[in-house]
This record gives C-alpha cells, sequence and structure tokens, in this order.
C-alpha cells in the first residue's frame, strides 16, 4: 500500500510551479496525483500569465499529470476565486487528495490568503520554494535545465521588446534591481516550455505583444482591501502540435 501523501499542484504553467512540482518529485516523499489551473472563463486564459488553456493542455499532456480546471468568471474581487477554490477543495477531501503544493517564494500576506482558504478542510498546504533566496532559486532553476518564457510583464519594469524572451543567466543579469529575480513581486510571468519533467520540447510560436490595464481589488498585508490600476504587456503563444 502506498503511504506517500497524496497532493495537487497549484499550476499556472510557469517556472516557480513548475520547480515546485520538480522539488516535490524529487524529495520521494508524495505521490502527485494532478495540476489545479484556474483558468477565465470568458477569456479561456491563465490570469496575470494571459496563456491559452490549451498551453496549459500542452503542458500537462507532455508531464503525463491529469489537470484539473478550475473556471472562474471575471471579477475585481475574490469572491468568485474563493467559491471556486472551496468546490475544488472539497472535491479533493473527497477524493482523499491531502496536500497542495504552492510555487511561493516569500509573500507573507498571499500565503496567509491560501491557509485561511484552506483552514476549512483536512488539507496541508506545502511550499517547496519558500524562503529560498531567490537569485538561487531562478540560478538553480535554469541550471537543472528548465526552459520558459515571459509571457507577460509590468509596463512599468519591462519594455515590449522583452516580451517573449527566455530566461537564460544573461537576462536575469540584465533586470532592473528594483524586479525580483524570480517576479515573485508579479513584475513578469513566463510559461515553461522544456525541462527535465517533460518528455520532449513544446513546440511553441510567438505572436502579438499587446498591452491592457487591469483594475482590482488585492488584500494587503494589514488585512485590509486596496484598489489597484497595474498595466501589463502580453506575449501570444501558440502551441505548435505535432
Amino acid at each position: 500500500m502506498d503511504s506517500k501523501k497524496k497532493v495537487t499542484i497549484s499550476w499556472s504553467g510557469g517556472k516557480d510551479s513548475a520547480f515546485a512540482l520538480y522539488k516535490i518529485l524529487l524529495s520521494g516523499e508524495y505521490t502527485v496525483v494532478s495540476l489545479h489551473t484556474v483558468i477565465n472563463r470568458e477569456t479561456g486564459r491563465v490570469g496575470l500569465h494571459g496563456v491559452r488553456e490549451d498551453l496549459i493542455d500542452y503542458q500537462a499532456n507532455s508531464l503525463g499529470i491529469p489537470l484539473h480546471k478550475i473556471y472562474v468568471q471575471r471579477s475585481e474581487d475574490h469572491h468568485a476565486y474563493e467559491q471556486a477554490m472551496r468546490s475544488f477543495y472539497q472535491q479533493c477531501v473527497r477524493d482523499q487528495t491531502s496536500g497542495i503544493v504552492f510555487g511561493d517564494i516569500f509573500l507573507e500576506d498571499l500565503r496567509a490568503y491560501r491557509e485561511k482558504l484552506l483552514s476549512d478542510f483536512p488539507i496541508q498546504s506545502f511550499y517547496p520554494l519558500w524562503k529560498i533566496d531567490t537569485a538561487v532559486l531562478i540560478h538553480d532553476f535554469i541550471h537543472a535545465g528548465f526552459k520558459t518564457v515571459v509571457c507577460s510583464a509590468h509596463t512599468r519594469f519591462f519594455s515590449k521588446e522583452q516580451l517573449g524572451k527566455v530566461i537564460d543567466q544573461d537576462f536575469v543579469l540584465q533586470l532592473p534591481e528594483e524586479v525580483d529575480p524570480c517576479g515573485e513581486r508579479g513584475e513578469f510571468h513566463t510559461w515553461v516550455y522544456d525541462g527535465p519533467l517533460f518528455k520532449k520540447p513544446l513546440l511553441f510560436s510567438r505572436g502579438e505583444v499587446i498591452e491592457k490595464s487591469y483594475h482590482y481589488k488585492k488584500v494587503n498585508a494589514k488585512g485590509q482591501e486596496e484598489e489597484l490600476n497595474e498595466s501589463f504587456y502580453f506575449q501570444e503563444l501558440l502551441p505548435r502540435f505535432t
């Protein structure tokens, strides 16, 4: 009988969720039963990553791990998201999945928010990247053989020309001083197309880069809701299935 804990990976398609999966599998202590991804029902895309649903399918197929999709209506607050996640956590309990793995690194308020959502369920949260120096993390990620491209980035820190770039040591060295090497504060987001977990590299092409502005609400470190306006560039990535 397998005594390993069954876990599901919070999957954005980006480098942090991919590296969290990598570390969980390396530990040999858990059975990964699924990836789960939150997808905007209206756009068919993943949050501020902006990647298409079929790109997430593409990754899951190459990884050989079942994908659970959580569809959420667009909203300025967290109500729709929280309802959807609670429903998913209830399903996890029914399936005897006892852990959720997150790729968060150092944002205390985000971790507290996640654990508050999980507090009504007999489910543990795991953070295999937690408190690791982000300069070390990005180096280890690249050195492990993962390949990822910038799929979205804050207009405050990046130009259009930087979208779609592969993240390598040169990219990291050229980041503005105020940008975290892993983009942990939301400065940029990525989509992973190759690495030690993939059966083969994912083929894709780059489309246009567009700019979008967002008005949304966020709970700050004091537990207060604040309104924010942000602008991001998005690189359209198109899968090339073989």
